[in-house]
């Protein structure tokens, strides 16, 4: 393990700013925001796009697709599911990816090896 820091010794456990700067550390950062910003702009474009839809061609949006059901009201509905399988699919990457380097990460620096 590098802890960056003049600082620290095997002794005493390293500060906030050594674990941030450590390499480790670092790179559980670089996997986060590689998963988290692409993700997070795509449903930002996905809800922006249904609410521009709404907005701009309200003819297509209260097209019926069967009975009353409309093309809005399955786009609306597609919002809440989409939303929760995000959330299922980002806790099941995060518990697979994230939270095993983090646990490894804190058991190395809370140990003190």
């Amino acid at each position: 393990m590098s802890i960056a820091g003049p600082q620290h010794t095997e002794g005493s456990p390293p500060t906030v700013a050594q674990v941030h700067a450590s390499e480790e550390f670092a790179g559980l950062r670089r996997v986060f925001r590689r998963t988290i910003f692409p993700a997070t702009a795509a449903f930002l474009l996905w809800y922006a796009t249904y609410v521009l839809l709404a907005a701009f061609a309200p003819d297509f949006m209260s097209t019926r697709v069967v009975g009353n059901i409309t093309v809005g009201l399955l786009l609306g509905l597609g919002q809440f599911v989409t939303t929760f399988a995000i959330t299922m699919g980002y806790r099941r990457w995060a518990d697979r990816t994230l939270d095993t380097t983090a646990g490894s990460l804190r058991a190395r620096l809370e140990g003190g090896a």
